[in-house]
């Protein structure tokens, strides 16, 4: 039997200042071949790649990977201002249907940073522009200076909810994680259950309510040496499980037919 296949988001960049590329960071794709069993593929993140059921097709489960322009504030009703940053129209159109067509579907999704600002969208949620700005909020920005290992470092705790499927997989209700990211969920999508909170209270860790297959987000970089840490491993060791166990049933369903 083949191995199962998951897609990696890419984000666009320029080579230079200039030449424009789409890119994965290699923590993504070492982390997704490391400890899922699958073959990392990185999927560009614009709409001219093919059909959202191309994708879907083509793809076992998808990483949706944090990136630095943020999803525009039209998707939950917003209006744009300086504080909302970059913007990545492109990855947009891709990311927020191929969410709901996944979930829709039993896909397994794991949506990172950006992904997990992707998933509470998709699902008719807000996001806060700058959470550091509200009252009795830590900034969770990435560190302006120092080494990757630096900024990649934990930096606080996150408390889960008891008997939730974050609980489950940890065996315990409290973990340490990193922290690099300026926006954060505002309101829930009315299917985005809350399971983790940081320490001020911003929620960093969902999952779909209802979905029929693996769909799971994190405020955090778990990619970052996942296969080093405690809460990272488990969590790529799990999206494994489940694209593995969704390659095995097309497999059958080929063979039947």
């Amino acid at each position: 039997m083949s191995r199962p296949v998951i897609g990696i988001i890419g984000n666009a960049g320029l080579i230079n200042n200039e030449y424009p590329v789409q890119a994965v960071g290699l923590s993504n794709i070492e982390a997704v071949a490391d400890l899922t069993g699958a073959i990392p593929l990185m999927v560009p993140a614009l709409p001219s790649v093919g059909a959202i059921s191309d994708l879907t097709s083509a793809c076992d489960g998808f990483v949706f990977t944090g990136g630095r322009p943020n999803v525009h504030p039209d998707h939950y009703g917003h209006k744009p201002t300086e504080k909302h940053g970059t913007f990545d129209p492109d990855r947009d159109a891709v990311t927020l249907p191929l969410i709901r067509e996944c979930v829709a579907r039993g896909v397994p999704v794991f949506g990172i940073c950006r992904g997990f600002q992707e998933f509470n969208v998709a699902f008719g949620g807000t996001l806060h522009p700058e959470i550091r700005e509200i009252p009795g909020r830590l900034n969770h920005r990435m560190p302006p200076d120092g080494t990757l290992e630096e900024k990649f470092e934990l930096r606080h705790t996150i408390t889960l909810t008891e008997g939730g499927w974050f609980h489950d997989l940890f065996g315990s209700t409290e973990i340490m994680v990193n922290s690099l990211h300026g926006q954060g969920i505002e309101d829930a999508g009315p299917r985005v259950v809350i399971e983790g909170h940081a320490p001020d209270g911003t929620p960093e860790a969902i999952v779909i309510r209802d979905a029929p297959g693996f769909a799971v987000a994190v405020q955090w970089h778990p990619e970052w040496k996942a296969a080093e840490d405690p809460v990272s491993r488990p969590l790529f060791q799990a999206l494994g499980a489940a694209v593995s166990a969704r390659h095995r049933a097309k497999d059958q369903a080929r063979s039947v037919a």
